[in-house]
């Protein structure tokens, strides 16, 4: 194929203003970033709530956890965006719906609805790794902690979930690259990240290759980067012999 490419592009005036195509790659990282943490740290505490929960012997917390499991699980993650974006917000009191229809900037509500959405949607995910980070250890700890006086709760913080947090690092891992993955639906609802801002670019100047390129490469790099970070930080907090005893 004869293509000329042109890297240039980046550094030239979108007619918006001062701004320059470079500009618009950045502004999109920012949203993502921002989208991908903010949904994450939903996804960590709802799902590490669920994930305790379907460990209980409570079989109505547990019946709870495991509906919720399912249901987010079983849905497309882009029929539950158009939910959140589309129909959640009419069933909003009144006033809140006027705020968040009319008053409120339409990237912030895109936000706010697609942070929800991946949120609850990993919620069900973390949940899972949760689970099975806790069954995974030896069922005697849980027994020695009791046997000592502990109460339950005092067992899940201080014996349980200190382990099962170590056990599945590599499985959240992935599930936190996801996460930036699957910030990509937010273009479809308006929210100018980082794919939204190579679509545009594509438009704007013709250069589809490199702006579609250069998006490739930001994702590449910046889950290379998580990578990297969270193996360090699994060889920190690695108990060795865990995950052999955890299989017997």
């Amino acid at each position: 194929m004869n293509y000329n490419w042109d890297w240039n592009i980046f550094f030239k005036s979108t007619g918006i203003g001062d701004e320059i195509y470079l500009d618009w790659f950045i502004s999109g990282l920012g949203w993502t970033i921002a989208l991908a943490l903010a949904a994450w740290a939903i996804a960590l505490v709802i799902g590490g709530l669920l994930g305790v929960m379907r460990t209980l012997p409570n079989k109505w917390l547990s019946g709870f956890a495991t509906a919720y499991v399912e249901l987010f699980r079983n849905v497309p993650l882009l029929v539950q965006l158009f939910i959140w974006y589309f129909v959640v917000p009419d069933y909003l009191p009144e006033q809140t719906q006027i705020w968040f229809k009319q008053e409120l900037n339409p990237m912030v509500s895109a936000y706010i609805s697609v942070t929800l959405c991946l949120g609850l949607f990993t919620a069900a995910r973390v949940c899972e790794q949760v689970r099975t980070g806790i069954q995974a250890l030896p069922k005697g700890q849980a027994n020695a902690a009791m046997a000592v006086g502990f109460t339950l709760p005092q067992v899940y913080r201080h014996v349980l979930l200190p382990q099962a947090f170590r056990v599945v690092i590599p499985p959240l891992t992935s599930e936190f690259l996801n996460v930036f993955k699957n910030s990509s639906v937010a273009s479809l609802i308006g929210l100018m990240e980082l794919l939204a801002q190579a679509k545009q670019t594509a438009e704007f100047s013709a250069n589809i290759f490199e702006a579609f390129t250069l998006a490739t490469l930001i994702y590449f790099t910046l889950n290379m980067s998580i990578m990297k970070f969270m193996g360090w930080v699994e060889k920190r907090v690695r108990i060795p012999g865990l995950m052999v005893e955890g299989g017997k």
